[in-house]
């Protein structure tokens, strides 16, 4: 096999990189018109957060090109030792002084002037190890339950953590993510739907006997039954989403993040974009979002036709991940689902999350590079994950 067969391509998939900037820039925008009466009152400066997000973004972009350049194979290697420093964080997170509590959840670890939350590398690194486990396990995860019992064991150490927190929302995400890996990566039907049905019925446990999940879900059921308490987020909301209409109030001129809306630019920023945007700016957001998880499935499965089956998983899971979260977050916010505190991902406030979405992007970004460029499909199964 001559050299050239073997040599990386040079091109990348410029679809996917359109698509992420454009959600990055969304993000941008919508952060600096939901936040500038926040900040102003709080910290006498209107842009305090929209400064922060481009740092956070800064950082974000570089670490997402460093990725970018790592080979998968190292990935695939270090896998275990990332997981290894998520269970530390998440244990570092519940010791009482060195995790920060904020509205009752301990989820924040203090470094100089900035916060971080484990939970956000707890699912990426969670994706690259479990997308590690299917190729070391192929055959014992497709043909025996004893294959998936070991990454069961795995994940539910983590969901027993993220819930001391407690973080419910992540739990969900990351619980999610890895059952839908296995299932695309070929575990049997039988098994999944066992899995799927113990999950769904100990989040139901977990909800009614915690009063304020269960609060969550009444409200949520019927948010006029309590309009200035469990509902207000929720109304709240909803009138964003009728003040927008079909063309929007134009950008700036939200109602509902003047003090109304607790948390606009964060759990609720698809209410504001919404309101600012109408109904036209809603649905371009949701089939950016639609484009990003499609496009990224499409790679993974190419990645997969070609034997590269740790990066087809890695590719797998960031779509999960990207998909569920945007699904909750805009399901929350328009009352199709529960409220919960989840990240709109790359157009939410969130310096943790947006740092990890970036670093999940350009990992992606680096599949797409090797199959969707010219040559790249002369590469065989051996030389997976062969950098240039």
């Amino acid at each position: 096999m001559t050299q050239s067969t073997l040599r990386m391509p040079s091109g990348g998939d410029s679809i996917l990189l359109v698509i992420g900037a454009s959600l990055i820039c969304i993000g941008v925008v919508a952060i600096a018109s939901a936040s500038i009466e926040y900040g102003d009152y709080h910290f006498s400066n209107p842009w305090y957060h929209t400064e922060r997000h481009a740092l956070y973004l800064a950082i974000g972009l570089a670490l997402g090109a460093l990725f970018y350049k790592l080979p998968t194979e190292l990935l695939q290697r270090w896998s275990p030792w990332l997981l290894f420093a998520a269970f530390a964080s998440l244990i570092l997170v519940l010791l009482p002084g060195i995790g920060r509590e904020v509205n009752g959840a301990q989820r924040w670890l203090s470094i100089g002037p900035a916060s971080v939350q484990p939970s956000e590398f707890a699912k990426f690194a969670l994706v690259l190890y479990t997308a590690g486990f299917l190729v070391r396990q192929e055959e014992a995860v497709r043909y025996h339950w004893q294959g998936l019992a070991k990454l069961v064991a795995v994940l539910t150490v983590v969901a027993l953590l993220l819930l001391c927190e407690p973080d419910f929302g992540a739990t969900v995400i990351s619980t999610g993510t890895v059952v839908g890996m296995m299932f695309l990566a070929g575990a049997r039907l039988t098994y999944i739907v066992g899995m799927v049905m113990a999950t769904a019925l100990t989040l139901f446990a977990l909800i009614i006997t915690a009063p304020y999940r269960l609060q969550r879900l009444t409200a949520f059921q019927d948010p006029w039954a309590d309009p200035y308490g469990s509902g207000f987020q929720l109304i709240q909301s909803l009138i964003a989403f009728g003040q927008g209409e079909w063309l929007g109030a134009g950008l700036g001129n939200s109602v509902q993040k003047l003090f109304y809306l607790p948390e606009a630019h964060t759990d609720f920023i698809f209410s504001i974009w919404a309101e600012e945007t109408g109904f036209v700016g809603a649905i371009s957001l949701i089939l950016l979002f639609v484009a990003l998880v499609a496009r990224i499935l499409q790679t993974g499965w190419r990645a997969s036709q070609r034997h590269w089956l740790f990066e087809a998983y890695v590719c797998f899971g960031a779509a999960l991940i990207f998909a569920g979260q945007a699904f909750v977050n805009m399901g929350a916010s328009s009352g199709l689902l529960p409220t919960k505190g989840l990240t709109l991902p790359f157009v939410s406030y969130g310096g943790s999350s947006l740092l990890m979405n970036c670093v999940l992007l350009g990992i992606v970004l680096r599949v797409a590079r090797q199959v969707w460029a010219d040559g790249a499909y002369d590469v065989p199964s051996t030389k997976r994950g062969m950098s240039a």
